[in-house]
């Protein structure tokens, strides 16, 4: 797989947005993300289901009805109103996108898009029964290729209107540790369902890596939440980056990050919690210099790295969402700068 690498330390973030506006959204985030660093697609869960992160990720899949019960997200026999709500927002979104991009002098050169990872989405999503499609192993599988079909799909979808850009798909897989160790509940929460095997969630991971960049994209990453299991088996899956939130690295697996930097493997590092008061750029900075300094990485290194955040920037106002990026972006030239001074 190609590698999402770059010369230089890039900024992006998860993906959420406030507000209900995709053209407002577009704006707001191609306007701060300019030069090296990635702008994004933005989710707009506050219009409501269907654009929520599993919502708009059921929007994309290919022959698997879904509709909204109480209980959440479910498989059904045929479209109803909750699919074409779903596949209604994406349109509306890669609409606006276009008309964003279309009136742009520079565009810009590259841009992310933001799904559910097949583990999360078979977590998320259930079975005509009630219970989660994790518990069945060919609902299982049926998933993971409407996944790998529909993404690939919506990547020719955003190319069309994206005017050159360079796509990076991050698939997130917030629920990869729960789920590889067994610890996801039952629908009734009396028990726990089984835990998947790694081998499985590599093969998913790969299935859904490699459709999309068939379609055009030129790298993938993975989103991990808790990194202990998850990030063992995502490790496994070769050329596509991982993004990972900073705090949560522990010493151990900075070592094994360390090889795989030293290998060519891009890291994003979510270094800006979103919910928080938006901190000093120093206060960013320093945290990703103390790691690499703890495991010998070289400042030149450091061209593996992309900062942004974990989701949360849409229960933020519109103005500290702008103000997250700005930070971030200063930071992403700051460690460049570090970075080029070797």
């Amino acid at each position: 797989m190609p590698e999402i690498g770059s010369a230089t330390v890039r900024a992006t973030a998860a993906g959420d947005w406030p507000g209900t506006d995709p053209l407002e959204a577009d704006r707001a985030v191609r306007g701060e993300f300019g030069g090296a660093n990635i702008p994004f697609l933005p989710a707009l869960p506050a219009r409501g289901p269907g654009s929520d992160d599993v919502g708009r990720t059921l929007g994309m899949l290919v022959e698997l009805p879904f509709d909204l019960q109480p209980h959440g997200w479910r498989l059904v026999q045929r479209p109803g109103a909750d699919q074409r709500r779903a596949e209604s927002a994406l349109s509306s979104d890669l609409n606006a996108l276009g008309d964003i991009a279309g009136a742009e002098d520079r565009p810009a050169a590259a841009l992310k898009l933001h799904l559910h990872g097949p583990l999360s989405l078979a977590a998320g999503l259930h079975l005509h029964s009630g219970e989660r499609v994790l518990i069945d192993h060919g609902a299982r599988r049926e998933l993971y290729a409407s996944l790998a079909a529909g993404a690939a799909d919506v990547v020719r979808r955003v190319s069309s209107v994206a005017r050159g850009a360079d796509l990076v798909i991050q698939f997130d897989e917030p629920d990869a540790d729960r789920i590889l160790s067994g610890r996801v509940p039952t629908a009734s929460g009396y028990r726990t369902l089984r835990a998947i095997d790694r081998r499985e969630a590599t093969e998913a991971w790969g299935l859904v890596a490699s459709s999309v960049l068939a379609a055009g994209a030129v790298g993938t990453v993975l989103a991990l939440g808790t990194t202990d299991t998850a990030l063992e088996a995502a490790r496994e899956v070769a050329g596509t980056a991982l993004a990972l939130q900073l705090p949560a690295i522990s010493d151990r697996q900075w070592e094994a990050l360390a090889e795989d930097v030293e290998a060519g493997r891009a890291l994003w590092l979510a270094i800006l919690d979103p919910r928080a008061i938006t901190p000093q750029v120093s206060a960013l900075v320093e945290p990703v210099l103390a790691a690499w300094r703890r495991v010998g990485l070289p400042p030149r290194a450091l061209s593996a790295v992309t900062v942004t955040t974990p989701s949360g920037l849409a229960t933020r106002s519109p103005a500290d969402a702008v103000r997250a990026l700005t930070r971030l972006a200063q930071a992403a030239d700051a460690l460049d700068q570090v970075r080029a001074e070797g």
